[in-house]
């Protein structure tokens, strides 16, 4: 599966509020309303409904969650399990809410999120001219391992692979904790699994 990164760079000069709270949850038929309207908004090619809900029914490999502030949804990210790999499939965050730390958030669960479930690498691809969203990337310790050749088809832009290893150690453990304590306001994570 291809994964798609919007830009989610550092914040910018107003920053995030300090009194911000992001509620992630576990994404749900319900929210893809919301995810969809996000999609089309910052994808040349958005997913499709079908795709999502096939996306949802695949639980035991897949990992999706959604970032609420107040009962909106801001943004989401989904996470494909294969064996030790985990793979970033789309990280999207609504453009009102960029720059307020939402997608540092959605990252930093998505890698706690695949490590519990026995991943030691985690891996994405992001455009090539996508600076900001690189530099975030490496934040998080993922480093450039090659390239996919006229990935995006809309634009034929080529896609930077990158990856993410030692999701479990300690040293990586320390890094999200650092990362975490850097964002302002709280983070409140619901982690209870859809239809439970």
């Amino acid at each position: 599966m291809a994964s798609r990164v919007r830009d989610v760079g550092p914040t910018g000069p107003t920053g995030p509020d300090p009194h911000l709270v992001v509620h992630l949850v576990p994404m749900r038929r319900r929210h893809l309303r919301s995810v969809m309207r996000i999609e089309a908004q910052v994808y040349p090619r958005p997913w499709s409904l079908p795709l999502f809900m096939s996306e949802l029914n695949l639980r035991g490999s897949r990992v999706y969650y959604v970032a609420r502030v107040n009962a909106a949804v801001v943004g989401y990210c989904g996470v494909m399990l294969v064996e030790e790999d985990a793979h970033i499939t789309n990280i999207a965050v609504d453009p009102p809410w960029h720059r307020h730390g939402v997608a540092t958030r959605l990252l930093l669960n998505a890698a706690r999120q695949a490590s519990a479930r026995g991943a030691t690498r985690l891996t994405l691809e992001v455009r090539m001219s996508n600076a900001g969203a690189q530099a975030l990337y490496r934040r998080f310790g993922f480093e450039p391992a090659g390239v996919r050749k006229n990935y995006y088809a809309e634009s034929r832009e080529d896609a930077l692979i990158m990856w993410a290893y030692g999701l479990g150690s300690d040293e990586y453990v320390a890094r999200l904790a650092a990362i975490e304590a850097g964002i302002p306001g709280s983070t409140l994570i619901d982690d209870v699994e859809p239809g439970r």
